[in-house]
């Protein structure tokens, strides 16, 4: 099973602050549900929280220590290694971490591609995506602008 993260991020890694994205691109958020729907995506609690619901056409799972946590139409594993058997278990191909730090910090050196949506320029943000330097090849790359960003989407993978 290929695990892929999947994030929105400005060049200084900036992912969000509040709880929240820094960017809501409808482009990016177009490609993030082309991309996800019909596979197994993995999130933090503070991420799903964020969502407010699981998102559909795909197998949500959530993580957290909250033993008694409920998410609606979601799995719900209280670590990664539980979260990645449970995506296995589904029989995916790829699945996908879809935030927040946290999670993808302890994911980053497991997974074998990154499809990153890069906004020009630093941004206010409290929550950042892990060092990824090691994913050098470029699978895929496509300039885009909206309104005041202008951004990049990658495919990463390590060479």
């Amino acid at each position: 099973m290929k695990i892929s993260l999947i994030a929105v991020i400005d060049e200084a890694g900036g992912l969000g602050k509040d709880d929240e994205l820094l960017f809501k691109i409808p482009e990016d958020l177009e490609r993030f549900r082309n991309i996800t729907e019909g596979h197994v995506v993995i999130m933090g609690r503070k991420t799903y929280d964020s969502i407010g619901r699981a998102l559909p056409a795909r197998t949500n799972i959530v993580v957290t220590r909250i033993q008694d946590f409920n998410g609606d139409d979601c799995l719900i594993a209280h670590s990664i290694e539980e979260a990645l058997d449970l995506a296995e278990e589904e029989g995916t191909s790829e699945v996908f971490i879809i935030g927040g730090g946290s999670i993808y910090e302890q994911t980053i050196d497991e997974a074998d591609k990154l499809y990153l949506t890069v906004v020009k320029g630093e941004y206010p943000a409290d929550t950042f995506f892990p060092d990824y330097s090691e994913f050098n090849k470029v699978v895929f790359e496509q300039a885009g602008e909206y309104k005041d960003y202008k951004f990049k989407f990658l495919e990463l993978e390590r060479e």
